[in-house]
């Protein structure tokens, strides 16, 4: 089951260096992303779970995120995990970041792009 994480427990992981955060933005990413994040943007996201679940098959705790959360990175998040259970791989956790990037933002340092 997916679960929701809030900011203050993303940078907890993020200056511990475990950071499994996956950005699911699409055209609005190049505004600034969170430190170790990757983007996979939603409009590709099917196509590339398959992918994505291999190079993250030992990774014990996913992340998922977009602006606010509400739509693309629950969604992700979703798939993400319905697929990995498929492989019968229920050692892992997900979650989406509660506020998503917007809110984080506010309150951490963010990297910009230009």
């Amino acid at each position: 089951m997916v679960q929701g994480i809030i900011g203050s427990e993303l940078a907890k992981l993020i200056k511990s260096a475990k950071v499994p955060d996956k950005d699911v933005r699409d055209e609005d990413w190049k505004g600034g992303n969170i430190k170790g994040s990757r983007n996979y943007p939603s409009q590709r996201f099917l196509l590339e779970v398959d992918d994505l679940i291999k190079r993250t098959k030992d990774v014990p705790i996913m992340i998922f995120h977009c602006a606010l959360s509400q739509e693309r990175g629950p969604k992700a998040a979703r798939i993400y995990e319905e697929t990995r259970n498929a492989l019968h791989d229920a050692n892992h956790t997900v979650y989406v970041l509660q506020g998503g990037f917007l809110q984080f933002g506010q309150s951490y340092k963010v990297t910009l792009h230009h």
